[in-house]
């Protein structure tokens, strides 16, 4: 699993993105930097950041717009202004419009980091949209009990959810079928055991059909199923 914190950079000076980018990877976050506002309009639904860092001038978007906008459509999401305009009033307008907070250019590098880290930490846990499970191409949201393969939502039951949760949860670790049934049924119930293999086949399967040639789940004989991160 991926447990890094994931930023996203939407700033049309490629340059300035380059470095920020190299910057924020250092200090162990991860990142994903795109020039425009359609391209960063895409990129959250389909990536589900914990934090943006956005820049007030876009090509093709204003950044307060796209800010206000965010902010009504996420909650949870960490929200950082960047702008070339120093103004106390432009920082006042994007703090009010739902920025966690806001930063004139240039920058001094530790500054940005500082800001970055403080909002992480303020953001985890319990922000609307935490916790994430990330792993390569596959979204686990534990809050709004969603999964997402790339762009596309996943239609699982309750079950199946529970099911993936507590194989992603050990991540390469073989958990057996009664592991698997308290993670499904807690209590005196117990399915037998070809309960949760069909269960298991039924997600499986799923999880193949929007990514066909990715098996997530493998079968370890005489043990159970284990969880392959891709």
């Amino acid at each position: 699993m991926n447990s890094k914190p994931l930023i996203l950079i939407v700033d049309d000076d490629a340059e300035l993105s380059g470095m920020v980018v190299e910057l924020l990877q250092r200090e162990g976050w991860a990142t994903h930097a795109v020039l425009t506002g359609g391209d960063g309009e895409r990129d959250l639904a389909a990536l589900h950041p914990e934090l943006v860092l956005l820049d007030v001038m876009l090509p093709d978007a204003n950044g307060y717009d796209l800010c206000r906008r965010w902010r009504a459509l996420h909650a949870g999401l960490g929200i950082v202004m960047l702008t070339a305009r120093g103004d106390p009033l432009d920082r006042v307008l994007g703090l009010e419009i739902g920025a966690d907070d806001y930063l004139a250019k240039p920058f001094e590098s530790r500054e940005l980091v500082a800001r970055v880290r403080a909002l992480l930490r303020r953001a985890a846990p319990g922000r609307a949209e935490s916790p994430l499970m990330r792993f390569d191409g596959l979204v686990i949201d534990l809050l709004r009990r969603e999964v997402r393969v790339g762009e596309q939502a996943l239609a699982l039951t309750s079950v199946e959810f529970k099911l993936l949760v507590a194989l992603a949860r050990a991540p390469g670790t073989a958990l057996s079928r009664e592991a698997l049934s308290d993670a499904v049924q807690a209590g005196s119930y117990r399915p037998q055991d070809r309960t949760v293999d069909v269960q298991v086949a039924r997600l499986r399967r799923k999880l193949q059909e929007v990514q066909p040639g990715a098996d997530w789940i493998d079968t370890v004989r005489g043990e159970g199923y284990v969880f392959v991160p891709r």
